[in-house]
This record gives C-alpha cells, sequence and structure tokens, in this order.
C-alpha cells in the first residue's frame, strides 16, 4: 500500500470513528470508567445549596466567611488496545474482514479515550509480541496506532493470548482499562487472563464472522488454514465433519466466555455484519 492510499484510509477511518466518539461514545466512556478518586482542586466562598460537609474551617475562621473545598475527579487514565493480529483475522465473507472491523472498533475506542484526555497503548500480537507502541496521549497518537491497524505485516500466523496477556503484566505496573480484540480461537489463556484482570480492568471483544460457526453442505473443498498455511481437501457433504467443526468451533466459544467470567473481565460479542456501535454502546451503559 503506497503512502497516498494510507493515508486516505485513516482519513476516512477516522472521519467515522472520531464522529462516533464524539457524539455516542464520549460521555458513556467518561461514566463507565472512572478516574481514581477525587482530587482536592480549590478553596472557593461558599455558595448557597454547596455541601457544608465540604467547608474548610481553617479558611472560614481565617477570613470570617464560608469557605468550600472543591474537588474534582482524577481522571487520568490508561487504555491499552490488544489486537490479535493472526491469519484467522484476514477472514470475512461478507462486507467487511474481522480485522477491518477490529479496526475501526479499536479506533472508536482510542478516539473516546482522547476525548476525556486519557493515555492510549497498542500491543500487536500473534504467537508473540509483533509491536508495542507506549501509552501516550493526543490525536497524532491515535493515527499512528490507526496507521499500525490498518498497514501492519505481522511475522507469524498464529494466536497466543496467554503470551500477550503476560507481556501486558510486565509492561503495565499500574491499572489500565484494557482491550482485547481478538476472534479468541485458542487455548490455555484462562491462568494468564485472571492475573492481569486481578491488575486491569479488562474487557474481551470477540469479532467473529457467521461463516465461521458451522460449515454449508458444499461436498469436496480445499480448504487452507489460515494460520498454518495448511491446505487440505474437506468433505463437507459428511454429517460427522460438518458436527466435528461445530464442536471444535462451539469449545473455543464456551472457553472464552468461561475464562472472561471467571475472571471478573467483560466480554463483548461483535459479528462482522453486525452494528459494534450498538454492541458497545449496550455495554458501556450496562457498566456505567
Amino acid at each position: 500500500m503506497d503512502t497516498k492510499e494510507l493515508l486516505k484510509k485513516v482519513r476516512k477511518i477516522e472521519i467515522k470513528t472520531r464522529r462516533l466518539s464524539d457524539h455516542i461514545f464520549g460521555g458513556e466512556y467518561h461514566s463507565t470508567f472512572k478516574g481514581r478518586g477525587m482530587t482536592f482542586s480549590e478553596v472557593r466562598q461558599y455558595q448557597y445549596g454547596d455541601d457544608v460537609r465540604n467547608i474548610d474551617w481553617n479558611v472560614t475562621a481565617r477570613t470570617n466567611e464560608p469557605h468550600i473545598k472543591v474537588f474534582e475527579e482524577e481522571r487520568e487514565l490508561t487504555m491499552m488496545l490488544m489486537v490479535d493480529v493472526s491469519g484467522s483475522e484476514f477472514f470475512g465473507t461478507v462486507s467487511q474482514f474481522k480485522n477491518e472491523v477490529v479496526t475501526e472498533i479499536a479506533a472508536t475506542l482510542a478516539f473516546s479515550a482522547t476525548q476525556n484526555n486519557d493515555k492510549i497503548g497498542l500491543i500487536l500480537f500473534s504467537d508473540d509480541i509483533e509491536l508495542y507502541i507506549p501509552p501516550k496521549k493526543g490525536r497524532s497518537h491515535v493515527l499512528r496506532i490507526i496507521r499500525e491497524l490498518i498497514e501492519f505485516q505481522p511475522k507469524s500466523k498464529q494466536t497466543n493470548v496467554a503470551e500477550a496477556l503476560k507481556f501486558l503484566s510486565n509492561v503495565m505496573k499500574k491499572k489500565a482499562i484494557v482491550f482485547v480484540l481478538s476472534d479468541f480461537i485458542a487455548d490455555d489463556y484462562q491462568h494468564t487472563l485472571k492475573i492481569a484482570s486481578g491488575r486491569h480492568d479488562v474487557t474481551g471483544i470477540r469479532v467473529y464472522d457467521k461463516h465461521e460457526e458451522s460449515i454449508p453442505n458444499l461436498g469436496m473443498v480445499q480448504m487452507q488454514d489460515e494460520e498454518t498455511g495448511e491446505y487440505m481437501l474437506v468433505n463437507t457433504a459428511s454429517k460427522k465433519v460438518r458436527m466435528n467443526y461445530g464442536k471444535y468451533y462451539n469449545q473455543k466459544v464456551d472457553y472464552y466466555k468461561d475464562s472472561f467470567s471467571k475472571s471478573g473481565a467483560g466480554t463483548i460479542n461483535c459479528r462482522v455484519d453486525e452494528s459494534y456501535v450498538k454492541k458497545l454502546l449496550g455495554y458501556f451503559k450496562r457498566r456505567g
């Protein structure tokens, strides 16, 4: 992809997702993810309706006029976007690949955080850490994140969610808001997820295509595993083959739901042909 085409794509995503974050998600994000508490701001004269419990008696005695302490929410938070860039994310049968939907969701979340003056960081992972961008503030930083999400070429096509969560625990010592975006066709991450959720506010966003849920009866079909690159002939006319695939897929989904539930982490399920806007808004409102 040349520079002109890349910038055009970045701008298109910015316009769409920034509008969403400005008009829809900004307030919901602020009320859902609270700051670290209240911090002292200033002392001012008492006004009718002020809480008498906030009267500053020292200043009141010194000036012979009632004054109160004003507190404001200590807002500054850090959001970490953890994005699966393995081969299975480059799958789509309707209008968009999964990775395109993931990019839009990540951009919307990032602009919502920017609107609230929070820092945003990025971890791109496969079965290894492909890229780490430390948390920073600002529009130009978010645009860099979007550029990486659009054009990054991973070294590996396989997935290891546990490895990514271990890396998160190593680099983020203070509490962060963490969104893990993946199709979660993976195993053995429940333990590391529990550790990460003990320190951070973690939400898993599962992005999937409806045609991944079952194999239609199409006879003999050559298929490629996106994560291993292996080609194989599959007899989709076989009821047993279709049942085994359905069982395998459902096991992965059940493991995802069970792991996040037991870890006290949140979950959002986004099918590529459905509105991720409604899914995110519903989640924020339930939590707010």
